[in-house]
């Protein structure tokens, strides 16, 4: 089915929601389809079942980054240790997603959802949380096009170009990720508190696609899922009982349910035995959520003066903390009998310099070859165009086998200690760097605030990670005052030295944008935000939360029919 258009005339009509449950959203007709007084009923159920378990899990994120800002560093935690020591295993791989060796992104966008399950790529992940703004019209349109992607009536007419898209015989197989358990949903109040975006995400997607999912999709097993964010399996063990109540509801078989947890926080690396133990009836495996996890790794030593990153593109896997987090994630998911995924590939082909993007091209082979014989079972694109090379550098090493996790065991990384997760990254800072993280991160804000979460940047696909670690890594560089000891001048990063980069920055941004869209955009607000995060006494937790209120939009709703 072609995607409706309704117009919006205030004050008609609102949607039938169920006691205590308050929808601010803009009314549609096409949204009503979606929010229904059953779906809205099994989301407020979620809610209140599970809220103060959730206030509790963020309780403890706090206290756990007041440790660290006063000097405390992660690790294992020795009241765990018979589950690391234990012999037990997840529930086994559904027959249906046994095979994931190449798995495609990207946002809940309806053209996005029909190239990407007809790209050849093994798994969709279809995206509410980083490569999405989350605005209302996002979210719902998100939610309209995956019921007609599980269906399998989703259309889309480009009219641009005269051509429509639709769904091949054979496509990718569809996992969702959600929200991470910090972001609220502001467009709908639950007992006059905004739900929490996660279980608003998971519960309107489960309540109106299991059925036909297990059927067409799981042969018998989901809806499957990505989880983001977690820190520590107290949020994976929120995550089971979601899943069992939504079973439950459902009246479907205990561990129906599957997901694949990306341990993109540096917390959560010395928690990856104990998240796959509380997910184990519902688990398919853990991703090396990278860039998120670079994130984490300064967010966590923001008072570390002693742990300063250097330049963000210098922070590969070839550091040896992160091809420690890699290795032992391997050698953790092939011990529990679960898939061990691999990272991003961000690149986007290069059209008009075919040297440029034989040399991309080149940095992709190289990346999934080195995946696939440290022992990981799929590996992630951004773009339909990567996933060629990333098919023929896994297929080239692990053949028919649908996986490695039997075949490779990685019993040496058993070895890999505390200090290895958390050695310092080798390598200098510049003015090219803070310049780079001040221009980077500016574009993407302003593409966010204008509806897109997913921003093609400088012949990469770059989504909220990404403008994190430039945020957190100029803040940590002003805060300290660091040396860019490899331009060698001894010049030290500096408010006032920050302050004229931005000027600069955005000179070059309007030139490279051009003047029109420069002036359309909301590049001077993005400017504004990004610099205040920068250079703000307290670092904040998420970019996206504290500027979400800059993209919730309520409306008045008709008071009569309340």
């Amino acid at each position: 089915m072609e995607l409706e258009t309704s117009v919006y005339r205030p004050n008609v009509a609102v949607y039938d929601a169920p006691e205590g449950v308050e929808v601010r959203g803009r009314y549609d007709q096409i949204f009503a389809k979606i929010l229904t007084r059953e779906a809205l009923s099994f989301v407020a159920e979620l809610q209140r079942e599970f809220r103060g378990h959730v206030r509790y899990a963020m309780e403890c994120r706090r206290e756990a980054r007041r440790r660290y800002n006063s000097g405390g560093v992660p690790g294992f935690d020795p009241s765990t240790k018979f589950i690391r020591d234990g012999d037990w295993v997840c529930a086994s791989v559904p027959p249906a997603v046994a095979d994931r060796r190449v798995e495609i992104t990207g946002p809940v966008e309806r053209k996005m959802i029909i190239n990407a399950l007809n790209s050849g790529a093994k798994v969709f992940m279809a995206d509410f949380e980083d490569a999405l703004s989350p605005s209302w019209e996002n979210l719902m349109r998100g939610h309209v096009n995956l019921k007609d992607a599980v269906d399998g009536s989703i259309t889309f007419h480009d009219k641009s170009r005269n051509r429509v898209y639709k769904l091949n015989d054979q496509t990718a197989k569809l996992f969702v990720r959600p929200r991470g358990w910090h972001l609220p949903e502001a467009h709908i109040l639950i007992d006059g508190e905004p739900a929490t975006g996660c279980l608003v995400d998971f519960g309107i997607y489960f309540f109106h696609n299991y059925a036909k999912f297990r059927q067409t999709q799981g042969s018998g097993f989901g809806p499957f899922f990505y989880l983001p964010k977690m820190e520590h399996s107290r949020e994976a063990k929120i995550w089971n009982s979601v899943f069992e109540r939504a079973e439950k509801m459902a009246g479907i078989e205990r561990g129906s349910i599957r997901a694949t947890v990306l341990i993109e926080t540096l917390p959560a690396v010395f928690q990856m035995n104990e998240i796959l133990y509380e997910l184990r009836d519902h688990s398919v495996g853990l991703n090396c959520g990278r860039w998120d996890y670079i994130f984490s790794y300064v967010k966590t030593f923001q008072s570390h003066p002693d742990r300063l990153l250097p330049d963000r593109v210098l922070v590969g896997m070839g550091q040896h903390f992160m091809r420690s987090y890699s290795d032992l994630l391997i050698r953790t998911c092939h011990r529990r009998g679960v898939h061990a995924m691999g990272g991003m590939a961000a690149q986007i082909p290069i059209r008009d310099d075919q040297k440029a993007n034989e040399m991309a091209l080149d940095l992709v082979r190289k990346d999934k070859l080195r995946e696939v014989r440290a022992g990981h079972d799929g590996t992630w694109a951004a773009h339909p165009g990567l996933i060629p090379i990333c098919v023929e550098a896994f297929t080239g090493h692990m053949g028919k086998n649908p996986n490695q996790i039997k075949s490779m065991k990685r019993e040496d990384a058993s070895a890999i200690t505390e200090e290895d997760l958390l050695q310092i990254p080798r390598g200098v800072r510049t003015l090219e760097g803070l310049r780079l993280n001040t221009r980077v991160g500016i574009q993407y804000l302003a593409g966010w605030l204008t509806g897109s979460g997913s921003v093609p940047l400088y012949n990469l696909m770059e989504d909220a990670a990404t403008a994190e670690i430039s945020r957190v890594q100029n803040w940590q560089w002003i805060r300290y005052g660091v040396e860019l000891d490899g331009d060698g001048l001894g010049v030290r990063v500096s408010k006032e030295l920050f302050g004229r980069v931005v000027e600069e920055e955005m000179e070059r941004i309007e030139k490279e944008v051009g003047k029109d869209k420069f002036k359309k955009g909301m590049y001077k607000e993005a400017c504004k935000m990004f610099t205040k995060q920068c250079t703000a006494p307290e670092l904040d937790d998420f970019l996206t939360l504290a500027v979400y209120n800059h993209i919730v939009a309520h409306h008045p709703i008709n008071v009569s029919r309340l």
